[in-house]
């Protein structure tokens, strides 16, 4: 559980409302239904328009990761190499063939099997360097879904300033209903600018964060592999790993 996530949504929103009662105002004053809808169905509107079906699927399922982070252990990973490479120097790269079944990860089982069927290392490094570049490419689409919804929130809720306005327009001989046009007008405002600044944007730069952290978790493995297919020292393939741990 990602704890400062929840942290820093919760101080963010608590500073709004504090504020709002400090100034003299109203919480409920700012729960507006239709200037939520508005804002939020708009901006959900103009992602999806925007996004090709499995780039948006693959963009709500990486929300999960703002308060439940895909693991990236280095010291883990650096220690199952070293292991790796300690049986191949000792019985050969086929002894290898024995470690796949226990890899769960299919990025890594690609590259052990790469190995036991003997691949140069060169064209080793090659084959996985461009499925990362191709796997990073397509999970920043993804991320990129939550900072386009952090563009399109704050002009959405300028819409919604603006159709509440309209109704204020089209009610002036009515007094008692210009105050929830007004109210709608300027909450909407709120909405999409709040949202964008404290949910949307953050989100995605925590997403593309994350998309970084494992692509690097991904390339310390392809250096391991290589120097294990190159048969370098295991001591030495441990020392350049642990410079990724830093």
């Amino acid at each position: 559980m990602d704890s400062i996530s929840l942290i820093g949504l919760t101080v963010g929103l608590a500073a709004i409302l504090v504020g709002q009662v400090l100034e003299g105002g109203h919480i409920s004053s700012l729960v507006q239904p239709t200037a939520f809808l508005i804002v939020i169905g708009g901006t959900l509107g103009a992602v999806m328009l925007q996004s090709p079906l499995q780039v948006f699927k693959d963009g709500m399922r990486m929300i999960k990761w703002i308060f439940i982070p895909p693991i990236a252990s280095y010291p883990q990973l650096i220690e199952q190499i070293v292991g790796w490479s300690n049986i191949a120097r000792r019985e050969g790269l086929l002894a290898l063939e024995n470690q796949i079944d226990a890899v769960q990860d299919p990025f890594t089982r690609k590259g052990i099997q790469l190995l036991v069927d003997g691949v140069e290392p060169d064209r080793l490094r090659e084959v996985l360097e461009v499925e990362i570049d191709t796997w990073e490419s397509h999970m920043k689409l993804g991320a990129k879904i939550w900072e386009a919804a952090g563009g399109y929130a704050p002009t959405v809720g300028i819409l919604g300033a603006v159709m509440g306005l309209i109704h204020v327009m089209e009610n002036l001989s009515d007094p008692s209903k210009l105050g929830s046009g007004i109210a709608v007008a300027f909450v909407a405002t709120i909405y999409g600018v709040g949202s964008a600044n404290l949910v949307f944007l953050p989100v995605a730069k925590k997403l593309q964060a994350h998309v970084g952290r494992l692509v690097a978790q991904r390339e310390l493995l392809v250096d391991g592999l290589v120097g294990i297919a190159n048969g370098d020292n295991p001591r030495i393939i441990e020392s350049r790993l642990q410079g990724y741990a830093v």
